[in-house]
């Protein structure tokens, strides 16, 4: 049997919650006894992202590992720029769950090229997916949260190329930029209800978003690039996994960190002190 955990009655909706960060906030929020509300779109977002796409039966492991822990999930098939299904996602989830705590809004897309190379499907479907379906999964589940009246916690996945900008992807960056300014602001108008609202700002985390051979053909080609993507000071420096970002997201989730927001907080081993 699962013990009580910082987040025992409580509930949590993660968007990309299929595989890579996604999975693994929803699986640590399960393990805290929080119940999941999980989204993902489980086909590909465009013809431009050149990395497979999370699929259904991922989102079925999803399923798998937090019922592993005594959690109860409703987890759907929905593209965070599909208003209607969103909105109609979280009415279910508050419906089953009676109630909204958590929102952690993970879905996002990267392609490279530089800025003026970059086709208009690449800019759209990167901003359309980072951004604007950031603010869509904002928008579907504040108004849940204030009726609730319980206060809760927001966090926004945004990137290290949220605080510093990396060649080679600039519309990415664009879009994780975006995502502090709602973030700063979110915190500003939400505060009155005691919710919280902060970013988190990944570096170099082991998913299938990283693609090694279309990063090294780019630095082949540009090599002076690499000085932007700095190496991370606290070791080992390899990649960081899903795992250890989900650890901060459950700490933000939870009362330990219950007096902290409109902040934009470093996963990165210390790589943005370069």
């Amino acid at each position: 049997m699962a013990t009580a955990g910082t987040l025992e009655g409580r509930v949590a909706f993660v968007t990309g919650a299929a595989r890579g960060q996604g999975r693994a906030h929803a699986i640590r929020l399960a393990a805290e006894g929080a119940d999941i509300i999980a989204a993902d779109i489980c086909a590909p977002a465009a013809d431009c992202i050149t990395y497979p796409a999370a699929t259904p039966d991922d989102l079925a492991e999803t399923v798998r590992g937090v019922e592993a822990h005594g959690g109860k999930i409703l987890a759907r098939s929905v593209d965070v720029r599909d208003d209607a299904a969103l909105r109609g996602l979280v009415a279910d989830g508050v419906e089953q769950f009676g109630r909204l705590d958590v929102v952690v809004a993970n879905a996002g897309v990267l392609s490279w090229g530089r800025l003026w190379e970059l086709t208009d499907e690449q800019w759209n479907t990167v901003i359309d997916v980072n951004l604007t379906g950031t603010w869509r999964t904002i928008r579907a589940s504040v108004p849940a949260m204030i009726e609730a009246g319980n206060g809760g916690s927001i966090v926004i996945v945004s990137s290290s190329a949220g605080l510093k900008a990396t060649p080679g992807n600039g519309h990415y960056s664009a879009s994780k930029y975006g995502l502090v300014a709602l973030t700063n602001t979110l915190a500003l108008e939400v505060g009155e209800h005691g919710i919280r609202v902060n970013s988190i700002h990944p570096y170099s985390v082991d998913t299938p978003m990283i693609e090694p051979q279309v990063m090294a053909k780019i630095f082949g080609e540009r090599p002076d690039y690499l000085h932007a993507f700095p190496p991370m000071p606290l070791r080992p420096n390899g990649f960081i996994t899903s795992e250890e970002v989900a650890e901060v997201v459950a700490w933000l989730a939870g009362d330990g960190s219950g007096v902290l927001t409109g902040l934009q907080i470093p996963v990165d081993k210390g790589a943005l002190k370069y």
